[in-house]
């Protein structure tokens, strides 16, 4: 699986159309415009939240304080090497982690879907597999 960090994604027609055929249970499609655009976009929804987070897997995770607003008590502040227990997933396609709703998570099969369709401007990083030592 793979991670794309972004909070509210807004993509293309083609790339609404991915989510739709491969993931229709895992995501909203919200329409919206766009100024000067004539083509219609759309904000993607990930409805899956789940408890997935490898932490001993990650390469450096960060806690929230627990003095911190109580909405975020328990979630992370930040995770550099996310990684994800993959049999956690089911057969989620599109999910964001519980404690940390910054990460955008899509399976290969989306990944390689949505580079067929290019020039999206986002960029994919694997959180399956052993842990990533490289320095950021």
């Amino acid at each position: 699986m793979f991670s794309v960090i972004e909070q509210a994604p807004i993509v293309s027609e083609a790339v609404a159309n991915v989510f739709r055929a491969i993931a229709p249970g895992d995501v909203q499609l919200f329409p919206v415009s766009i100024e000067g655009e004539a083509e219609p976009y759309f904000v993607v929804n990930a409805t899956r939240m789940i408890d997935c987070i490898d932490e001993a897997r990650c390469r450096e995770v960060h806690h929230r304080p627990q003095d911190s607003f109580p909405e975020y008590e328990g979630e992370y502040r930040w995770i550099y090497g996310l990684r994800i227990d993959p049999s956690k997933v089911g057969g989620a396609h599109v999910l964001r982690p519980r404690k940390f709703k910054t990460a955008f998570i899509v399976s290969e099969e989306i990944k390689s879907a949505l580079e067929e369709v290019g020039n999206l401007g986002v960029s994919f990083e694997r959180v399956t597999g052993p842990r990533d030592t490289s320095p950021e």
